[in-house]
């Protein structure tokens, strides 16, 4: 419901009057019971009071009403540092040293959302921590304590098998996981074991690789997408064929319905890339833990006497970057608050493009030295080409690819 003047009516939870799902605050809300002017003041003393209700309303708990205040202080600068005017109710104030209070005010303000944000970002987050069944109540608390009377370790902190049934009988019926005629025992007949041939061309080699992290984004599905590719991509940088994969996959405590639904976004990501890479998922593992982890154990074929490898550079040849560098840097500044979102959302696009096409080009074009440039960025990766083909190597820096917003985060430190 809106006012007579177009803003959005709220009640004493900043709640609307006739929708109990939407909330508002600042600029765009009138307070029924307390009208208030639009001013900055109002809308910054709203942010706290309209977070923890969002977050009551959510968990099925009761909203905290909120009163705002009823007096502020304005500062307003003239255009010198000579004068300035201030006024706070009945009273009313000139001179020159409003302007320090005023400069002060305006820097500290700035600083909260930026060389600041990350200390209080990290107090909020600290404030607002909780375990699971303490932030919930009512049914959701009920379902907890019934469903979790105690955590399990070992064995016993594998993920109900019901939920994994159901997750992977809809990605089945989605037709999301890919086969291979070399796996003999998979999915389809799970066992065990997984059981994949071995490769009948003459010359072919079985390469193996594993990679496995906790997740970085709080989105599952891109997670899923990302951590598959970085498992793939070891395959592809040696011009391997990835054939088969064992997942394993941490997914934190909660009610079967929320750990089904995060298994399965994760998992439909990953299934998606391995797919888009012909590697068929042959199994894997599932435990209960205190954060988002996922990684696969990999298998592929190769052409023994074509294989890319960290030691097959030679003097005179040239060094190519499939892709642009700094996810790193990003993803450090991005925990501090100190990255754009543009240029962290340009990062993920590039780090759930597949490997799989340009180790194929370089293997047409008779490249013999090939790796993966993860967590040791492209020195420590090329350290160990260097030194495993007792060559040396030098860098162009000005033809180096960087991403977006990089370069800029490298400087911040």
């Amino acid at each position: 419901r809106l006012d007579t003047r177009g803003f959005i009516e709220v009640n004493d939870y900043l709640q609307s009057t006739n929708d109990d799902c939407v909330f508002a605050a600042g600029d765009c809300a009138h307070m029924r019971n307390f009208p208030r002017p639009k001013a900055g003041v109002f809308a910054v003393r709203a942010g706290p009071p309209l977070n923890q209700n969002l977050r009551r309303k959510l968990a099925g708990q009761e909203l905290v009403a909120y009163e705002p205040q009823s007096r502020f202080l304005g500062i307003i600068g003239t255009g010198s540092k000579e004068s300035c005017v201030a006024s706070k109710g009945t009273m009313c104030l000139q001179g020159a040293y409003l302007w320090q209070l005023k400069d002060w005010i305006d820097r500290k303000w700035m600083a909260d959302y930026t060389t600041a944000l990350a200390e209080k970002k990290k107090a909020m987050m600290d404030k607002m921590k909780m375990d699971t069944p303490s932030a919930a109540t009512g049914k959701e608390a009920l379902a907890i304590l019934q469903e979790s009377v105690m955590r399990c370790g070992g064995c016993g902190s594998k993920v109900g098998g019901s939920t994994l049934s159901k997750v992977m009988r809809r990605l089945k019926e989605e037709k999301s996981v890919h086969s291979r005629p070399e796996v003999l025992i998979g999915l389809d007949d799970p066992d065990d074991c997984a059981m994949v041939s071995l490769p009948s061309e003459e010359g072919k080699a079985v390469v193996h690789t594993v990679d496995f992290f906790r997740s970085f984004i709080a989105d599952p599905y891109v997670f899923g997408k990302i951590a598959a590719n970085h498992a793939l991509s070891d395959c592809h940088a040696m011009g391997a064929d990835t054939v088969s994969a064992l997942a394993v996959v941490v997914i934190p405590y909660a009610t079967s319905k929320v750990m089904e639904d995060m298994l399965y976004r994760v998992m439909a990501g990953a299934c998606e890339v391995l797919k888009e890479s012909g590697c068929a998922l042959v199994g894997g593992h599932t435990c209960e833990g205190p954060e988002l982890a996922l990684g696969f154990a990999v298998n592929g074929y190769v052409d023994a006497k074509r294989v890319m490898k960290k030691a097959g550079m030679k003097e005179d040849q040239l060094l190519i970057l499939t892709k642009p560098v700094g996810t790193g840097t990003l993803f450090a500044a991005n925990m501090r608050c100190e990255a754009f979102g543009r240029d962290v959302a340009a990062a993920l696009d590039t780090m759930c493009q597949s490997n799989k096409r340009a180790g194929e080009i370089l293997m047409e074009s008779g490249a013999r030295a090939c790796t993966d440039v993860t967590g040791f960025g492209v020195l420590g990766h090329l350290h160990e080409m260097a030194h495993a083909s007792a060559v040396g190597a030098e860098i162009n820096l000005d033809k180096v690819p960087f991403l977006s917003g990089a370069v800029e985060c490298v400087r911040k430190g």
